[in-house]
């Protein structure tokens, strides 16, 4: 079984967000957009998305870091019950939304990681 098979999204906090976004426009050239951030499409159709969110929160529990990076994968389902057999530590929450399925595991430092599964054809 395949794994992780590309990197979907790089998300991270920010004390003001709205400056940091714009130093990264502005310095590096990134194309922020009014939600926030930036979508990446390398080779093929494969889009990675960059983020800046406000501080604070709960959406990357219980991770303290300030950032949390999504890895693609392709059979959300098996991977997430094989990280379970391992002894991972795997959150019970999942999603299933238009824009794919979510699961998340906690690596050994204690950041969250998100796994998604992209809508077939994607």
């Amino acid at each position: 079984m395949k794994r992780v098979t590309g990197i979907g999204g790089i998300f991270f906090q920010a004390k003001d967000p709205v400056a940091l976004r714009a130093w990264y426009q502005k310095h590096l050239g990134i194309d922020v957009q009014v939600w926030g951030g930036a979508a990446f499409t390398w080779q093929g159709s494969e889009t990675t998305i960059w983020s800046i969110g406000e501080s604070g929160g709960d959406h990357f529990a219980p991770s303290t870091a300030p950032f949390m990076i999504n890895y693609r994968v392709d059979d959300l389902t098996a991977l997430l019950q094989a990280l379970r057999e391992e002894g991972c530590q795997v959150l019970d929450k999942t999603d299933d939304s238009e824009y794919g399925k979510f699961g998340w595991v906690v690596d050994p430092e204690g950041n969250k990681v998100e796994l998604w599964q992209p809508p077939a054809g994607q």
